[in-house]
C-alpha cells in the first residue's frame, strides 16, 4: 500500500473526515466539493487493508500536518481608486468538521482589512461550517451550520450579541442553512426539516413549523414562508418541492413541485419567487423557476438557463453557472419584470474566476462582487466589478470557500 498517495490527497482535500459516511458529506460547500471529495475518499476507503490503529494514527499525521499548511494571507496593500465607502462583510464557511469558518471585513473608511473580523472581536471563532448570513438592521445574522448555532452581531463593532443553539428536544443539532425575516421574527430553516422562528427583539425561539427534507432555502413573502427541500443528505435520491407555509397558521399549506435538489429562493417587487434547483452537480443540470406567491403555483421553467446562483437587485437578477463535468461557467442578468435576459455576458473583460460561489450587487452604484472559491481548499478572494463588467479590484485570499457578501455603505 503506497501510503504517500493516500497522504496527498488528503492534503489536497485538506479534510480528515474519510470515516465519515457519504451521505453527510453533502454538508460541504453547497455540493461542489463533495463529487470530488466523494471520489477520493472511495478509493482510499477500498484501498486501506491496515489496522484500526494504524488507520487512526495516519490520520493524525496527516491533520497535523494540514493544521501547519493553513493558508495565512499575505500581507496586503490596500487597493487604490475604489471609489468605495463604508464597509464590506465577508462569510467564508471553510470546511465540514474544521471548524474553520471566518467573518471578514473590508473597511473603506479606514483603508483596513481584517481578515478574521469575528475571531479579533470576539476572542473566539465562528465555528463550523457558516452557510447563510442576513442583514437584519444594525445586526448581522449568520447561520453556523455545522456548529448548529445562530450568531447575531453588530455591525458597527463586530461584538456578538447573542449565540443561540439551535437543537430538538433530545439536544440533537438541528444544522441551520438559511436565514429570512417577516416583521420582527428571524426564520432559520434548518437540515432537520424544521424552521424556527426568532424574535429579534428578545431572542426567544419557537420551533414548531416544519416542512420537507434537509431543507436549504427560505424567503418570506406575502405572510408566508417558501423553504427548499433539497433531499441533500439522502444523495443522490433529492427532492425536488417548495413547501410553502402560512405563517398566521403555521402550517404548511401546499409543496410546489420544482427541479431536483433545490436551494437558493429570493423574490421580486412584484412577488414572483424565484428558485434554483442544482440538479446532481453533473449529469442532471440546475434549472432556475418562477413561483407565483399569489397563487402558489409554479409559472415559469426557463429553458437553456441553468443557473447555479443569483441574488436580485432592483427586480434584476445577476446569476452565473459553474458546469462540473466540463468547467464552463457563465455570468448573466435578467430582467424579472419582462422574463428576459439583459446582458448574457455580465463580466466583460475576460477576467478568470476559477470556482464562482456567490455574486452580490451593490444596493446603489451597481459593483458586482463575486467570490471565487478557488480548488475549494486554499482561500479564495473577493472580485469586485463596476456595472459594465470590468474588473475594479480583487481582495485575495479573503476566506476560506467565501459564500456570502454584505455590504454597508
Amino acid at each position: 500500500m503506497e501510503f504517500w498517495k493516500i497522504g496527498f490527497e488528503l492534503l489536497k482535500l485538506n479534510i480528515f473526515i474519510i470515516t465519515l459516511p457519504l451521505d453527510k458529506l453533502n454538508f460541504i460547500a453547497d455540493k461542489q466539493f463533495f463529487f470530488h471529495a466523494k471520489n477520493v475518499i472511495l478509493w482510499i476507503q477500498n484501498s486501506i487493508k491496515m489496522k484500526k490503529i494504524q488507520f487512526f494514527l495516519l490520520l493524525i499525521f496527516i491533520c497535523a500536518a494540514c493544521d501547519d499548511m493553513k493558508d495565512q494571507p499575505e500581507p496586503y496593500i490596500f487597493p487604490e481608486n475604489t471609489n468605495e465607502s463604508g464597509k464590506i462583510y465577508v462569510l467564508s464557511e471553510g470546511l465540514y468538521n474544521l471548524n474553520n469558518s471566518t467573518l471578514a471585513c473590508i473597511n473603506f473608511e479606514e483603508r483596513k482589512i481584517e481578515f478574521n473580523f469575528f475571531g479579533i472581536k470576539n476572542g473566539r471563532g465562528l465555528g463550523d461550517t457558516a452557510n447563510d448570513m442576513k442583514r437584519n438592521g444594525n445586526q448581522l445574522w449568520i447561520a453556523v451550520c455545522g456548529s448548529s448555532q445562530i450568531e447575531i452581531l453588530q455591525i458597527s463593532t463586530g461584538k456578538s450579541i447573542k449565540r443561540l443553539s439551535l437543537t430538538n428536544e433530545n439536544d440533537e443539532p438541528r444544522y441551520p442553512r438559511a436565514i429570512t425575516f417577516w416583521g420582527n421574527k428571524a426564520y432559520v430553516c434548518s437540515f432537520d426539516g424544521s424552521v424556527t422562528e426568532i424574535d429579534t427583539a428578545n431572542f426567544v425561539m419557537k420551533t414548531d413549523i416544519f416542512c420537507g427534507r434537509n431543507p436549504d432555502g427560505i424567503v418570506a413573502v406575502n405572510g408566508k414562508l417558501y423553504v427548499s427541500n433539497s433531499g441533500g443528505l439522502d444523495f443522490p435520491n433529492y427532492d425536488s418541492t417548495v413547501s410553502v407555509i402560512s405563517l398566521l397558521t403555521r402550517q404548511e399549506l401546499k409543496k410546489i413541485t420544482v427541479g431536483q435538489n433545490p436551494y437558493k429562493l429570493q423574490a421580486d417587487s412584484e412577488g414572483d419567487i424565484y428558485v434554483v434547483s442544482r440538479g446532481n452537480n453533473g449529469t442532471v443540470p440546475a434549472v432556475w423557476q418562477r413561483i407565483d406567491s399569489k397563487t402558489d403555483e409554479l409559472l415559469q421553467t426557463f429553458d437553456n438557463l441553468p443557473v447555479g446562483n443569483f441574488e436580485i437587485r432592483n427586480d434584476t437578477a445577476y446569476m452565473y453557472n459553474f458546469d462540473f463535468i466540463t468547467n464552463n461557467f457563465w455570468y448573466k442578468n435578467f430582467d424579472c419584470k419582462t422574463e428576459r435576459l439583459i446582458n448574457d455576458q455580465l463580466i466583460t473583460d475576460g477576467t478568470v474566476i476559477e470556482r464562482p460561489y456567490s455574486i452580490t450587487v451593490h444596493p446603489f452604484n451597481g459593483n458586482i462582487y463575486i467570490c471565487d472559491a478557488k480548488n475549494y481548499t486554499t482561500n479564495g478572494d473577493m472580485l469586485c466589478f463596476d456595472k459594465k463588467g470590468k474588473l475594479k479590484y480583487k481582495i485575495q485570499q479573503i476566506g476560506l470557500n467565501p459564500n456570502n457578501v454584505i455590504i454597508v455603505p
